[in-house]
């Protein structure tokens, strides 16, 4: 039943279903829709009959094709007409069966790395392609994984393990995880309004979420959600106007944090991207469509809620058209005229804890300390932009021997286990920031994907822990790990 109109729902809604359907893609669109119900909201779909014969049939809003069905030879355009209910796919306005579904859908996820099979049956490919892809070749992405994959982890025994404590002290609070859900971007096209969902996963877990610069949410419902546990990821533009503008708008949202990301000089070359046409500002073409088309249930979310555009208002208010704020954001991410005279500026405009972030040099952190942030995120953007750097974990331990102890390191790029935690934190770091794993989380099911997500990371740091001796983690360090150091040798 449609419980927003009480009447029966259709197989897909309008005529889809009555026999008429006959492509796989849209008899599954449909199978979508009779799962759902709605609030008794509701999204044309229309076409001349030529379009629709060519999978060209597009929303009221002209944004997003959605199947390929055929019909039979309707000579009049409301006969063409199709209407169809569209599920709300906020948690809080979930039936049970959808909550159950969702609940199906983690069974299977025993570990993090097991989300990103799950986020690629669900993600258009092109999306899938943006999260999961890097620069280049791909060098620094698995090297990411190489460099956290040769550390060795001591194991010890026999000690009384029976209660481990992962909380760590970042800034005078105390996290109940030592996993961060890092700035990631497009997060509300991996999911409806994603970047709520992260904040409210990371207040649940008792940890922080870092609000990308080009976010689709208002800073303030971030900052509410992660209930004033949000930090804010900047960019930051040439204009120093517009950059305290940036800082005072997260500041006065109630925004707790700032990350400062200094490694874009330039964009990274993104070859999956490319070779997918998934260019800013977005534009659609047949390919596109059909790639959407076969995720029925994610198209039908972006119907619903529609393209997501950055938030942040640039050049005085927000852009007249979607594309132009994208155009525009893009404009100002990028600059190679940043400096540490420019950074410290932004130390006298934020009054929270300030962090700069994309540092793989580890000379440049004594500078940081100089301009006075408060902390260092180690990162080569998880492989985005430079392809052939260094991996983080390979210079974190040098990063501590220049900070010295007690200066809050953070560390991101491939970590994807609490293993990995474990290793990155007996190599130095004080916790660990998460990009690509959290949103394959969120696409999988949303807000309560990444409260998986995050519960698998605090029992995998708890037992991994366990096995190596210690109970809490400022007990972790260098004495337990070993570099990969055996070779193959003849007897």
């Amino acid at each position: 039943m449609d419980e927003g109109n009480s009447r029966p729902l259709t197989r897909g809604g309008g005529n889809v279903g009555r026999g008429r359907c006959c492509d796989k893609v849209a008899q599954k669109f449909g199978d979508a829709v009779r799962h759902g119900v709605s609030s008794g909201r509701r999204l044309q779909l229309f076409g001349s009959a030529k379009q629709i014969r060519a999978g060209e049939c597009l929303s009221a809003t002209g944004n997003l094709i959605v199947g390929r069905c055929t019909d039979r030879q309707d000579t009049t355009r409301a006969k063409l007409r199709r209407r169809t209910h569209v599920t709300n796919s906020l948690p809080a306005s979930e039936t049970g069966i959808r909550a159950s579904l969702r609940h199906r859908r983690l069974r299977d996820i025993h570990t993090p790395a097991d989300f990103r099979a799950a986020a690629k049956r669900r993600l258009p490919a092109m999306l899938f392609d943006y999260v999961d892809g890097g620069a280049g070749g791909e060098l620094t992405v698995r090297e990411n994984r190489r460099a956290i994959e040769a550390v060795r982890l001591l194991a010890s025994a026999p000690h009384d393990v029976s209660t481990c404590d992962t909380k760590v002290s970042l800034f005078g609070q105390t996290l109940s995880l030592p996993v961060i859900i890092g700035p990631t971007g497009l997060a509300s096209a991996s999911w409806p309004r994603g970047e709520l969902e992260f904040a409210g996963a990371a207040a649940r877990a008792g940890t922080r979420y870092v609000m990308p610069n080009a976010a689709s949410i208002a800073p303030g419902e971030v900052a509410r959600a992660a209930e004033g546990n949000a930090w804010f990821q900047l960019y930051p533009p040439p204009d120093r106007e517009l950059a305290r503008k940036w800082v005072a708008q997260a500041q006065d949202a109630g925004i707790s944090g700032l990350e400062v990301t200094v490694d874009v000089a330039a964009p990274g070359q993104r070859l999956r991207d490319a070779r997918n046409g998934f260019v800013m500002p977005f534009r659609w073409g047949p390919k596109k469509a059909f790639d959407c088309a076969l995720r029925p249930v994610w198209a039908m979310k972006m119907l619903y809620h529609g393209q997501p555009t950055p938030y942040l208002e640039i050049d005085g208010g927000k852009a007249a058209s979607a594309a132009a704020n994208q155009s525009e954001n893009r404009r100002h991410r990028f600059t190679r005229a940043l400096s540490w005279d420019l950074l410290k500026l932004l130390r006298d405009e934020w009054r929270g804890p300030l962090l700069v972030k994309g540092l793989v040099d580890p000379s440049q952190a004594l500078h940081a300390v100089e301009a006075g942030y408060d902390g260092i995120v180690v990162s080569n953007h998880g492989g985005r932009q430079l392809d052939g750097a260094v991996s983080s974990m390979e210079v974190l331990p040098e990063f501590r021997a220049a900070v010295g102890a007690g200066f809050p390191l953070l560390v991101d790029g491939g970590f994807q286990s609490g293993v990995d935690v474990v290793k990155a934190i007996a190599s130095g770091a004080t916790a660990v920031q998460i990009g690509r794993v959290g949103v394959f989380a969120l696409a999988t099911a949303g807000g309560q994907g990444v409260d998986h997500l995050l519960g698998l990371f605090r029992a995998e740091i708890e037992n991994t822990m366990a096995l190596c001796g210690v109970t809490r983690l400022d007990q972790l360090g260098p004495h337990c790990i070993r570099p990969q150091s055996w070779r193959s040798f003849e007897c």
